[in-house]
């Protein structure tokens, strides 16, 4: 703050100067010079002391000042003449000196000046430090707690004086609310709990204290009403706030200092009213250019406008380099020390690495602030610094971020990116248990995207850490957070609400995820990102030039990394889309090109060999082998010490000479590369497919070559194992178990397998082959049918071979659950395995196993199908033959115990061909040199059939054929009966359909007819209205068309004459109103007419309609009439609401017992009042008088016309609807709206 020099006045009322700029309003006028009375002289006599050159030692005043046993007001004067100077010290100096000259005085003397004191420490604590500095003693500093205590002090003192001083209401308030800002913000609440942390109590003591001094001032204290706009703010009450920041705004507009804008647009910036915040900063700035709080405002609110645009993109720059050099700076150089400045100046230094100017400027904003979350944003600053000063800031960082977040309350009310950044420090210091704990509570709270994509990575990295292990522990639960996580943020990203555009990271982080259970989750990430580098491909390199949309994307796909081409092309080869794959990987070749000639000193050799081999792999599951030879020569020309290439290459060779070259590649293979574990896998499969089965395990050379690698080259080697549990298997199945000592032997083989394979499984958890084997043995050896099925319906979608699924049929068959297990034989047959006899074979077993179960027909004759199947892919197995000779006895077996009309003869006469081709085949497999069962058993099978079966047959032929014979004509009996039934109900519907189709058309003609009665009676009616209007109408002489005038008849008219009554009466009879006995309403004539009824000038024009609405009773069923009469009278303009009086001179009362209708004709009672008019229902009359506030010459509507019987709203001839209980005219029930 610049220092302010004495001498000027404030002025009045806070006014503008003419040049504009704003007048010193901070302190009291404060005069030049002040003249201090000597007492006790005997002229008068006074010292004058020169306020605007005051000494630096106050100790010569404040001797004169005791001396002349000068008045308070001196001392009070002095002092503010100090303060004014910014030399506070010595004001706080003077006044503790006045106060003790002034302590053996009336209390009420010392009142003053304890105020001032408590003011002026209030102001000291303000400019104070709001921690002990560094480098000075805690008994020496003086912080915004000394100076806070100190006045208190002063306000106590002063409070027992008079506790009911005006200014100490405020000055409560304002000690109220410089406390509570140094009071830490409440922690995380309950939901639904109410706060009752100190800080809350003491800003609620600020309320009251506030209250108190604007009720003792009558409302006229502009400052308490701030101090409680503040204290409202502060409680987080923004609406109630803004409306006390109106309230001083309305009642001083001039106030600037401190200007109540300010805080309004504070107030409407936390309401998430952008727009209008800023407008208020921009009038105070209007109104005060040097208003350094409505500089750095608006300088922040384009700093928040700039984050609508990454660093990155063109619409970033401008808008921040507009709040740092225009707002942010000017409000820099109009106050050095401000605390919101400095914070906000030092985000800018931060980014530009400024590392001192940083720490001053954060320092600063810590020292100096009064709010809590200026100083969070200070330690935020010094956290950030220290975070990039590396390992050795770590501690330090992690400190400050604390600070930054507790300082704003922490929890979830804390400050965010202080919580994240803590977390990354603890990441970079290896604290990645703290880093963990702190984002799941930052997730808990808030659930922000950035730190759910930092938890994410972090179990994602613990689960890829497991997979590259040599013992790899379970970390399903770190693999399902981490997939859950980061797909919360693949979700966020299609809010448009977040705006949050796709981060590639997190999709290549979640492909990775999907790898090994869900590769097709995996490829649709990997697909994302590739359409994500699509589009962020610049324009030169999008080939827009290019029509054709195929040849464009296949050139656009050339920019891009050829990893990410890579990578989708070995899910593709996976999935076995062999195609997509290789297309994949050739542009992914072509773009290694493109990227070395982009980037000269770019080493892309590794990335074109590993795409190279890919893209062989993939001519070899096409079925190319001489191009994956190609391939891989290649390869080899480049870097001769390729294994994976030789070993392709070996492979390849025993698949196109499996007798002579192959096995010679393959002992070369193993020869120079003995010790590549892969090739003595690869080898270890050939021993199994090519070597001679040992009756000894310890002699098999399979066995041997497995035991080697596992004792000399890697005793964890996961194919080894799983191979030797092979072996024992294999060795287990096919041991004798015919003694229980066989028996025990065999089991112990079993367990021995289960030890390999637990041992491979211990190493990686997710070895199917492993697990697979587990489940063989364990329906093997335990005949746990329910547990192997648990184990291969687990490891199915993970190993993609025919066995799992021929494993699940043979349990399933065991488990009599036969449909289940045709699928999965279904299943085996799709995976390339069509043409395997022995699959075939097993359906065949599976549909006998379920037509014997339930005698089925159909499920039979299946199986016969799949037997002859397997039977012709080979010929020459002899099981078979057998195979389908049983299948034929069993079906005949079948057909000869049904019941004759659950089968056909047709059906019978085949079951007896195949019975007898049966008999024919185990003939001869009998003879079979190496029959699949002993040649007895097949003789008597054959001599069953010859000698028993074949004769059952017979006999059922005969049967079935008596049987159909004899139902024959039944059946056509039954048939005919059907179709008749059939036809009957044909007829029936269409007899329906007739019926329907005449009423339709009765109800057309009828409908007709309706239309064309309407259509006359519509014609009819106007050619009558036609007619009406010839009559009333008439030419002058001048040709213009007129209407007829009516002759009058003197007075209102009389009344018609109804049933029953007398001739004589006063039918004639007027009142004064223009209405007769009868309450009929009088027609106007075309000019106005008084009581006698006298003609008027037929060239007048009517008077204007007036309309106006008639009471109507809600609660009465039926109405009466209501009747509107024009006075004549231009006096008089009033309209009189009454109900029809009956006949006889009754002076105007009413007889409801004599009243049977109800009338509202024409005065004139001419020819014309019998023309019918458009008929209505009462129930929906509404008719509406429109008031006018020119009484003279007010007129309303004629009276309509009648229907011919005395009544407007009777519906043709039937009689009207009356209330016998209406009311009189006045009541308030008729009284006109």
């Amino acid at each position: 703050m610049a220092l302010l020099t004495n001498g000027h006045t404030n002025g009045h009322a806070h006014f503008f100067s003419q040049d504009g700029e704003t007048a010193n309003i901070r302190f009291a006028d404060i005069p030049s010079a002040i003249d201090i009375p000597v007492p006790g002289a005997d002229i008068e006599e006074a010292v004058e002391v020169n306020l605007e050159d005051l000494p630096d030692d106050p100790t010569e005043l404040c001797t004169l000042l005791e001396n002349e046993a000068a008045a308070k007001n001196f001392w009070l004067v002095i002092s503010l003449a100090y303060a004014k100077q910014h030399k506070f010290e010595l004001a706080i100096e003077i006044l503790n000196k006045g106060l003790a000259v002034l302590s053996r005085a009336p209390p009420k003397e010392k009142i003053g000046l304890l105020s001032l004191l408590c003011w002026l420490f209030l102001y000291k604590s303000r400019e104070a430090p709001r921690v002990v500095p560094d480098g000075v003693l805690v008994s020496e500093a003086r912080t915004k707690d000394f100076y806070l205590q100190a006045a208190t002090g002063a306000l106590n003192e002063a409070s027992r004086v008079n506790p009911s001083f005006p200014p100490l209401f405020l000055a409560r308030g304002i000690l109220s609310l410089l406390r509570a800002s140094l009071q830490p913000p409440s922690k995380t609440l309950a939901p639904g709990a109410v706060e009752q942390s100190e800080r809350v109590e003491t800003l609620r003591q600020a309320l009251k204290c506030f209250d108190d001094a604007s009720r003792v001032s009558a409302g006229r204290n502009m400052m308490a009403m701030l101090g409680k706009a503040r204290t409202l703010f502060s409680l987080g009450r923004y609406a109630d706030a803004l409306e006390c920041y109106q309230e001083v705004l309305g009642k001083m507009p001039d106030l600037q200092d401190p200007d109540p804008r300010i805080g309004i647009g504070c107030c409407l910036w936390q309401l998430s009213h952008r727009e209008e915040a800023h407008a208020a900063w921009e009038r105070a700035l209007e109104i005060n250019p040097d208003s350094k709080i409505a500089n750095i405002l608006i300088g922040l609110y384009y700093v928040h406008d700039s984050n609508r645009f990454s660093t990155t993109e063109s619409g970033f720059l401008p808008i921040y380099k507009k709040a740092m050099t225009v707002y942010t700076q000017r409000a820099f150089k109009l106050d050095k020390e401000y605390p919101l400045t400095c914070a906000t100046f030092g985000g800018y230094f931060l980014a530009r690495q400024a590392w001192a100017t940083v720490e001053t400027l954060a320092r600063k904003a810590i020292e100096l602030t009064d709010v809590n979350a200026i100083a969070s944003d200070g330690w935020y600053l010094l956290a950030r610094k220290e975070h990039y000063a590396g390992p050795s800031g770590f501690p330090k960082a992690i400190e400050y971020y604390n600070r930054a977040d507790n300082a704003r309350g922490g929890g979830d009310r804390g400050f965010l990116p202080a919580r994240f950044g803590a977390a990354q420090a603890q990441i970079l210091n290896s604290d990645i248990d703290g880093a963990k704990f702190r984002l799941d509570k930052i997730i808990q709270y808030t659930k922000n995207i950035d730190a759910m994509v930092l938890l994410g990575s972090l179990y994602a990295s613990e689960v890829f850490a497991n997979m590259a292990a040599a013992v790899r522990e379970d970390k399903t639960k770190e693999h399902q957070k981490a997939t859950a996580l980061l797909e919360a943020v693949r979700l966020a990203w299609k809010d448009p609400k977040k705006n949050i555009k796709p981060d590639t990271a997190v999709l290549i982080c979640l492909s990775r995820l999907y790898e090994a259970e869900q590769p097709e989750k995996s490829l649709a990430c990997l697909q994302q990102v590739f359409q994500m580098s699509l589009d962020k491909l610049p324009d030169e390199e999008k080939h827009e030039d290019i029509e054709d949309d195929d040849t464009r994307i296949a050139r656009q796909k050339e920019h891009l990394a050829p990893q990410l081409l890579n990578n989708i092309g070995c899910f593709q080869f996976q999935m076995e889309k062999f195609d997509d794959a290789r297309e994949a990987f050739q542009t992914g070749l072509t773009a290694c090109i493109r990227l070395g000639e982009k980037e000269e000193d770019k080493d892309t050799d590794p990335l074109i060999t590993t795409i190279s081999f890919n893209l062989a792999r993939t001519y070899e599951a096409i079925g190319l082998l001489e191009e994956a030879k190609q391939v891989y020569e290649g390869l080899l020309e480049r870097h001769d010490e390729y294994t994976d290439a030789r070993a392709r290459l070996a492979y390849i060779e025993l698949r196109q000479n499996p007798t002579v070259d192959g096995p010679k590649a393959m002992a070369t293979l193993f020869e120079t590369d003995a010790a590549n574990l892969d090739v003595r896998a690869l080898y270890g499969w050939y021993l199994s497919k090519a070597k001679r089965r040992a009756a000894n395990i310890a002699e098999d050379q399979e066995q041997r070559h497995y035991k080697h690698t596992l004792q000399h080259y890697d005793k964890h080697d996961q194919y080894s194992l799983t191979g030797m549990g092979n072996l024992y298997l294999t060795t287990a199945r096919e041991m004798r178990r015919d003694t229980e000592q066989d028996r025990d032997k065999r089991r112990k083989t079993y367990e021995k397998a289960v030890e390999f394979y637990l041992k491979a499984l211990q190493l990686d958890p997710r070895n199917a082959y492993a697990a697979q084997g587990i489940g063989i043995a364990i329906v093997e050896d335990k005949k746990d049918f329910t547990a192997a099925v648990q184990i291969f319906s687990k490891i199915k979608d993970t190993v993609r071979d025919a066995s799992v699924y021929v494993n699940l049929g043979h349990v399933y068959g065991e488990l009599k659950q036969y449909s289940r297990a045709i699928e999965s034989y279904e299943a085996a047959l799709a995976k390339d395995r069509a043409s395997d006899p022995q699959i075939l074979a097993c359906l065949g077993r599976t549909w006998l196993l379920k037509g014997k179960h339930e005698k089925s027909q159909s499920a039979m004759k299946s199986s016969l199908d799949y037997s002859q199947r397997a039977l012709e892919i080979a010929p020459d197995q002899i099981h078979f033959h057998f195979n389908i000779a049983f299948v034929q006895i069993q079906l005949a077996q079948l057909l000869y115990s049904l019941p004759e009309g659950q089968r056909t003869l047709v059906e019978v006469e085949a079951a007896a061909s195949g019975l007898d081709e049966a008999i024919e085949s185990f003939a001869e497999i009998a003879k079979a040199k190496n029959p699949p069962y002993p040649r007895h058993d097949l003789e008597q099978r054959a001599n069953m059939g010859r000698n028993t079966m074949r004769k059952q047959l017979e006999r059922a032929v005969q049967q079935q054929a008596e049987y159909e014979e004899t139902n024959k004509s039944k059946l056509a009996r039954a048939r005919e009966l059907r179709e008749a039934e059939l036809r009957r109900r044909e007829d029936e519907r269409q007899a329906a359909e007739h019926a329907v189709r005449a009423e339709k058309e009765r109800l057309a003609r009828e409908r007709q007819k309706l239309l064309e009665s309407s259509r006359e009676l519509a014609e009819k009616r106007a050619e009558e209205e036609r007619k009406i209007e010839e009559a009333e109408w008439t030419e002058d002489s001048e040709g213009e068309r007129v209407k007829r005038r009516r002759k009058g008849k003197g007075g209102g008219g009389g009344k018609r004459k109804k049933k029953g009554e007398d001739d004589t009466g006063d039918e004639n009879a007027t009142d004064g109103d223009g209405v007769g006995s009868s309450g009929r309403k009088q027609r106007r004539g075309k000019s106005t007419t008084d009581g006698s009824g006298g003609d008027g000038s037929a060239d007048e024009k009517r008077a204007p309609r007036k309309k106006r609405r008639l009471a109507k009773k809600s609660e009465k069923k039926m109405k009466s009439s209501e009747l509107v009469v024009d006075s004549d009278s231009e006096g008089d303009g009033a309209v009189t609401v009454g109900t029809q009086p009956t006949g006889g001179d009754t002076g105007g009362a009413f007889d409801p017992d004599a009243l049977s209708d109800v009338e509202m004709a024409d005065a004139d009672n001419d020819e014309e009042e019998d023309v019918a008019v458009k008929q209505r229902q009462r129930k929906n009359i509404s008719r509406r008088i429109d008031d006018d506030d020119d009484e003279n010459g007010e007129q309303a509507d004629p009276a309509p016309q009648s229907n011919g019987k005395g009544n407007i709203f009777a519906d043709g001839d039937d009689p009207p609807t009356v209330d016998d209980a209406v009311g009189a005219a006045g009541d308030s029930d008729t009284a006109e709206y």
